[in-house]
């Protein structure tokens, strides 16, 4: 019995050297998924550990440390995801959420121009970068952005169209 126990030690310590960055990734998203954000992000933290170079994990650990308002964290993370990829249209959408939530409206146009120039059709960057052209008082360019987010699907550019642009 007692060289069961040290086998089953053995099985379980040797499948956890064997994990993958991809299984740490696939096992993050599941948890992000399903709101557990804290958990999510140890796994994606463990599946950058095995790959420095992830740009997913390091994305989608940016948007967990965002739902769990770590900004400071969120910022590190998009920024790096940028450095790796810097044609990442949505990593530049993420930190335009971080900007403008703290209040940084000018770099929030900026990172959504940036997304915009990768993916014209993201149509939560024009109703982001809409909400930052109204918060610096440019009521022609955000209702314009309004406007094109509607055209693009957008709902919410609805409610901020009619709310910002009478």
């Amino acid at each position: 019995m007692k060289n069961l126990l040290v086998l089953s030690f053995i099985m379980i310590s040797f499948s956890s050297w064997s994990q993958t960055a991809a299984i740490y990734f696939n096992k993050a998203f599941n948890k992000a998924a399903a709101g557990n954000y804290k958990s999510a992000i140890a796994d994606y933290t463990k599946a950058i550990g095995k790959d420095s170079k992830f740009v997913e994990a390091y994305q989608n650990r940016g948007v967990a440390k965002f739902k769990l308002n770590d900004l400071k964290g969120a910022m590190s993370d998009f920024n790096k995801t940028i450095e790796l990829d810097n044609m990442n249209a949505d990593a530049f959408t993420g930190r335009a959420n971080v900007n403008f939530k703290l209040s940084n409206f000018k770099e929030a146009i900026s990172d959504c121009t940036s997304c915009l120039d990768l993916n014209p059709r993201d149509y939560v960057a024009y109703n982001l970068r809409g909400l930052a052209y109204n918060n610096i008082g440019d009521k022609k360019n955000s209702c314009k952005d309004f406007s094109k987010a509607i055209e693009l699907g957008s709902l919410s550019a609805i409610k901020n169209r009619n709310s910002f642009c009478k």
